[in-house]
């Protein structure tokens, strides 16, 4: 069966998109319990969420099926896992699986394997990078600065759970985006550069 809605055909058994349970200011997390939208482990998960859309945003800008695309395709894929891990009550983390619902140790060399590899394209800069150089040089770098972001949030649940590789993945993560967005200038305007200019 079909309905009708603004001029869009849509299944009538399709699945709601609001569930109205939130409508107390707490969310569900990944293996029971409920917590508040402002809980630490929400706002973590909120940081790397927008980080995850700003990657989306610089992927945007690639060249579909590009070195980058596939890059960033598996970027977005790992927080998947990470946010999983970040939602999970501490007494429910024997239920996580390294590499599906938790970031493992392999998912953290991977990314240092990527920074190596991409080092070895530009020349590295020697000062201070003044960021736009370009469209998605500037989205990767808005994307780092989430990272960031996200990573400074994860300590409280480092502390929590000092056992998990999250910390480190985002630490990684924002060194590899920032070697992404310089990668993608191929000419960089440094701060000594922009200061006196030729």
């Amino acid at each position: 069966m079909v309905g009708e809605f603004l001029g869009f055909n849509y299944p009538l058994f399709s699945v709601k998109i609001y569930t109205k349970k939130g409508d107390d200011g707490t969310t569900g997390l990944l293996y029971g319990g409920r917590v508040r939208k402002d809980a630490p482990q929400i706002e973590l998960n909120g940081a790397v969420d927008e980080a995850q859309a700003f990657l989306g945003l610089a992927r945007a800008e690639c060249k579909p099926g590009s070195v980058l695309d596939s890059m960033l395709v598996s970027l977005e894929s790992d927080l998947w896992i990470l946010m999983a891990e970040v939602a999970t009550e501490k007494s429910r983390r024997g239920k996580l699986v390294d590499g599906k619902t938790a970031v493992s140790t392999r998912m953290i060399t991977s990314l240092e394997s990527q920074i190596d590899e991409i080092t070895m394209r530009f020349s590295f800069p020697s000062e201070f990078v003044v960021p736009g150089q370009n469209r998605i040089s500037a989205c990767l770098d808005v994307a780092r600065t989430s990272v960031r972001r996200a990573e400074r949030l994860s300590i409280a649940f480092i502390s929590e759970n000092p056992d998990s590789n999250v910390g480190s993945y985002l630490n990684r993560l924002s060194d590899l985006v920032w070697t992404m967005a310089r990668w993608q200038e191929e000419v960089h305007l440094t701060a000594k550069v922009a200061k006196n200019p030729s």
